[in-house]
């Protein structure tokens, strides 16, 4: 298992609300969480699956996602 943190446009509790499912359905994710305190929105996932898979689920509700180097 590894973690990844990506930057993310989810901005309030009702973005998480609707990432919830959509994340929580990605096979192999652990445990997430969005700091939205953080101006770059960074999404921590803990998981044992790709990051594409991630931006993937995120992309097909309408968020954007990208890999924090």
């Amino acid at each position: 298992m590894s973690t990844i943190q990506f930057k993310t446009n989810i901005n309030c509790s009702g973005c998480v609300a609707k990432a919830t499912p959509a994340l929580n359905q990605v096979a192999g994710v652990h445990n997430w969480q969005v700091d939205t305190a953080n101006p770059q929105k960074i999404l921590t996932v803990n998981t044992s699956t790709s990051a594409q898979a991630i931006i993937a689920a995120l992309q097909a509700i309408g968020f954007k996602a990208s890999i924090q180097e």
